[in-house]
C-alpha cells in the first residue's frame, strides 16, 4: 500500500484523527501538544499518528489534502485544520459537537 493510501485509509477508518508530532501523552511540539489537548477535552476517544516516526507520512501529508502545516485534524474524513482552527473550534464550542456526532456515527454504523 502506498503512503498516500495508508493515509487515506487512516482518515476514513477513524472517525477523528490527529496527524501531529509525537503523541497526545508526549508531544513534540507545541502546536501539537495544544490540538490533542483540545480534542482530548472533547470527551471521545481519537486516534493520532505521530508524524515523527513515519518519515513517508510526514513527507507526503501535507500533498494528501493540500495543507503544508503539523498538525492536521481530520473529522469523518475530512480535514477540519491545523491547531490555529481546531483551538478556535473548541472555543466556539463546535470541536465538541463535531467529535460527538463523529464518535457517535461510526458506532451507528458498527452496530
Amino acid at each position: 500500500m502506498d503512503v498516500l493510501e495508508r493515509i487515506k485509509k487512516q482518515v476514513t477508518d477513524n472517525p477523528v484523527v490527529i496527524f501531529m508530532k509525537g503523541t497526545p501523552q508526549i508531544p513534540q511540539c507545541g502546536f501539537s501538544s495544544r490540538a490533542s489537548q483540545a480534542l482530548g477535552a472533547c470527551g471521545e476517544e481519537f486516534t493520532y499518528v505521530n508524524i515523527l516516526e513515519d518519515m513517508e507520512i510526514f513527507e507526503n501529508l501535507p500533498r494528501f489534502a493540500d495543507w503544508p502545516t503539523f498538525p492536521q485534524v481530520y473529522i469523518n474524513g475530512e480535514l477540519i485544520g491545523g491547531c490555529d482552527i481546531t483551538l478556535e473550534l473548541y472555543q466556539q464550542g463546535e470541536l465538541k459537537k463535531m467529535v460527538h456526532e463523529a464518535v457517535k456515527d461510526r458506532l451507528k454504523d458498527l452496530g
